[in-house]
């Protein structure tokens, strides 16, 4: 299949270089990559015409990424390093670097250099061109499953066509923010988050550039199965109620049905006199369909109740436990648009 870049919102203004870039890296278990990664960054800030920082996000690493880590921040003061208290998810771990953003341009990118960092210098010309979100579009997917392309072709397929029209295919993450954009999403302070789905219901001028993405260099993925599925929930369940309207739909189907095998059973009696014990396999069969179905609508109602009991909590979305070359303080609960939600237990610059 042949991909072009989309555009949403083709009215641009052309604006000013930016001036500072910040790139959000959420991490967990990449000490084999790291070695790989630090070079790369350096190398392209260097090529920037621009300040740039990265902001290094540890999701509660249990191998030696966190003392790598303290080692680039107490070598090069670029390197922000928030070290969130326990492994709380890619999507938390990227807001904890969203709320401590502070350039004319922010960047989120894996740090399985899977996605280029070079890739980069093409978005800043998107953003100098008036662009606000300039994402990247996967035109091909190396070093990976049929499985893997399949179902996330499956899911982005399904979240543009019924969830979010916006949505674009074939991304991820890896995308460039204007500074509004990040200002915008801070206001958004949903538990259950998907950044993608979120930053395109916003709005605003948006472009994708393309890229082939590549192997991983190093390490393992942290993606298996059951984190894809409960991802691919998450977006689902956050964005739409239609799992809720295709329980209706699918209910009012077994009715039709239901009625339909009365009528001609109905019509057997009365016209042809059968006899109805025969009946018995067809009756199981929809007393199988009917209960297996207020089961499925009742999971679905109760996965949205769940979602609704964890967000009156009010709990934060992420706790910090650390942090090094930036500064933190105490926050509350809930948070304005313009300061970054944390619970430190001590920062060292």
């Amino acid at each position: 299949m042949t991909l072009h870049p989309q555009k949403f919102d083709s009215t641009v203004i052309p604006r000013n270089a930016a001036s500072s870039l910040c790139i959000i890296i959420p991490l967990y278990n990449e000490e084999e990559i790291l070695p790989i990664l630090r070079p790369r960054l350096e190398q392209l800030a260097a090529a920037m015409k621009l300040a740039t920082t990265w902001i290094l996000v540890d999701d509660g690493s249990s191998d030696g990424t966190y003392r790598f880590l303290m080692d680039w921040a107490e070598e090069d003061e670029r390197a922000n390093v928030i070290r969130l208290s326990r492994n709380f998810g890619q999507q938390m771990a990227s807001t904890a670097g969203l709320d401590f953003a502070d350039a004319d341009a922010t960047v989120i990118i894996d740090g399985d250099l899977q996605d280029p960092p070079e890739l980069i210098h093409e978005m800043l010309e998107r953003y100098r061109q008036g662009y606000d979100v300039v994402y990247a579009q996967r035109s091909k997917r190396n070093g990976e499953t049929v499985f893997k392309r399949f179902t996330s072709w499956a899911f982005s397929w399904i979240m543009a066509r019924f969830v979010n029209k916006r949505m674009p295919v074939n991304t991820g993450d890896f995308r460039l923010m204007s500074r509004k954009v990040v200002m915008a999403l801070r206001q958004m302070r949903e538990g259950h988050r998907f950044l993608r789905g979120m930053i395109s219901w916003m709005g605003f001028a948006q472009t994708s550039v393309l890229f082939e993405r590549q192997a991983r260099e190093a390490g393992t993925t942290k993606y298996p199965f059951r984190r894809m599925f409960r991802f691919a929930m998450d977006g689902i369940l956050s964005f739409s109620t239609l799992p809720l309207r295709l329980g209706i739909f699918f209910g009012t189907g077994l009715f039709v049905v239901g009625m339909g095998y009365a009528i001609v059973q109905a019509v057997r009696k009365i016209f042809l006199n059968a006899d109805l014990v025969r009946g018995w396999t067809s009756l199981i069969i929809l007393q199988c369909l009917v209960g297996g179905s207020i089961l499925i609508v009742l999971g679905i109602i109760g996965e949205y109740i769940g979602r609704i009991y964890e967000e009156i909590k009010e709990r934060p979305m992420y706790i910090i436990s650390d942090t090094l070359n930036l500064p933190v303080e105490e926050k509350p609960a809930r948070v304005s648009a313009a300061r970054p939600l944390a619970l430190a237990k001590r920062s060292r610059r």
